[in-house]
């Protein structure tokens, strides 16, 4: 278990305590292994859960999308719960009671802050392109008024997280060992696959690094 406490006790891990983390650099590497997360927030008294792309810089957690959607006019400004979670293995025991899986989970509870100022989008943006293709933001080209016009940019502070992990692997109840069917855990990982340059790419140029699990302090 984590050393440190809980920021709240709303964000307590209550099932399974032992596998409860609170410290920053544990939720800070899960959300930098993450590109995607769930936005959770609730419109017109019903809830909702949006996945989408989401990056860290330093303190803040970042998203974006279309100005039209309606998910980030109606969180701008309001409470959010923001997961993020990776799949390390399928666990298979003796009884399907007992099958799980291995996992790095973290849950983030906050405001949904707008971008306004057009550095600071601009900034972000950057630094969400930067995050999985380091240097590629200065290959491209600059972004028109209108399509920064048609980009909203939120943000939550990480004040309120917790983390969760399962690393234990396969487990059974006592006598169940010698039951006679396999039990064990089979790893999953992401993978990076050849590119596929589209029709317009020269000759010669090469596709650029894929960096996953890193962002900015």
């Amino acid at each position: 278990m984590s050393a440190t406490m809980p920021p709240s006790d709303r964000v307590r891990v209550r099932r399974k305590p032992e596998r409860g983390h609170y410290d920053r650099a544990t939720v800070d590497a899960i959300i930098d292994g993450a590109i995607v997360g769930h936005v959770g927030f609730v419109l017109d008294d019903h809830p909702y859960v949006i996945p989408t792309a989401i990056w860290r810089q330093g303190d803040r957690l970042y998203w974006h999308g279309s100005s039209a959607s309606r998910m980030l006019r109606a969180t701008a400004g309001a409470r959010v719960c923001i997961t993020v979670d990776r799949i390390d293995a399928l666990v298979l025991a003796r009884s399907g009671f007992d099958h799980s899986v291995d996992y790095h989970s973290a849950v983030i509870l906050g405001v949904a802050h707008l971008v306004v100022d057009e550095t600071e989008k601009l900034a972000a943006l950057e630094a969400f392109v930067e995050r999985l293709y380091p240097g590629r933001w200065a290959t491209l080209r600059p972004p028109r008024p209108k399509e920064l016009k048609a980009t909203t940019v939120l943000w939550t502070e990480l004040s309120e997280a917790s983390a969760k992990i399962r690393d234990i692997g396969a487990h059974d109840e006592p006598g169940d060992e010698t039951w006679p069917t396999w039990a064990g855990t089979i790893p999953l990982t992401t993978v990076l696959g050849d590119p596929i340059p589209d029709p317009f790419v020269p000759d010669g140029l090469v596709a650029p690094a894929v960096r996953l699990g890193v962002a900015a302090d």
